[in-house]
């Protein structure tokens, strides 16, 4: 499909946090399946008939930023739900950028031929693999989710494992588990990211926060189990 038809919902020409090591833009992809209650994009979810803003005007800037910044990261809602991220990737790395991914790892087959394109990936592995639609909304999605998850093992590509962690959603035991099981695959670099407000329009989860979860046991418990491990908090 033809770069063009790519439907952009959001553009940061700049930012230090969205590739790890790298000066990047993001390019926001509109669409996701699920409906994971604590997404701090969920004006991203819906997928429009029309791209809100035009890849074409998204890629003049990008090559007036060639030199400037390292990279372009893709991201979402759910990028690998465009048919026509391929296209604009290869646009992307035309340009001399090195190309990111931050995927929820919904689609094991998209995300398998877009591998090879990639320099690095971000993805979000959100519960044990068997509790995972209590997250989504989406029965059977962590059977998706772990393919996704051994294909970009399997590829070699640098990348960033990560979960957010909210009291409600994923308990300490569940926290334990899902760490074990990662660590058991073959992730080396893991990152828990504690639950945040901002974006996050379901009430319930936004009340039931508890600043600082998880604690320092639970952490350093899941800090001995991996390589390199980071503990992002939301502030």
């Amino acid at each position: 499909m033809d770069a063009g038809q790519l439907k952009v919902g959001g553009f940061t020409p700049f930012t230090a946090t969205d590739y790890p090591g790298h000066l990047a833009a993001v390019v926001f992809v509109q669409g996701c399946a699920w409906r994971c209650g604590y997404c701090h994009n969920p004006h991203l979810q819906s997928r429009p008939k029309r791209s809100p803003l035009a890849w074409s005007s998204v890629l003049k800037v990008l090559q007036k930023r060639a030199g400037l910044i390292d990279g372009v990261v893709f991201s979402g809602g759910e990028p690998t739900t465009d048919p026509a991220l391929p296209a604009a990737v290869d646009e992307v790395r035309a340009l001399g950028f090195k190309v990111g991914l931050h995927t929820a790892c919904i689609y094991p087959d998209r995300l398998r031929e877009l591998l090879p394109k990639l320099d690095w990936v971000g993805f979000d592995v959100k519960a044990p693999f068997d509790r995972y639609a209590a997250v989504t909304g989406a029965p059977g999605s962590g059977v998706d989710a772990e393919a996704c998850a051994r294909a970009i093992l399997d590829s070699g590509i640098p990348y960033e494992c990560r979960t957010t962690v909210h009291p409600t959603l994923l308990k300490p035991d569940g926290i334990i588990a899902l760490a074990s099981t990662l660590a058991d695959m073959g992730v080396k670099n893991y990152v828990l990211q504690e639950f945040r407000s901002q974006g996050c329009g379901d009430g319930a989860l936004n009340a039931g926060a508890v600043a600082g979860y998880p604690g320092p046991a639970i952490v350093s418990a899941v800090s001995d189990m991996f390589p390199h491990f980071t503990m992002r908090r939301s502030h």
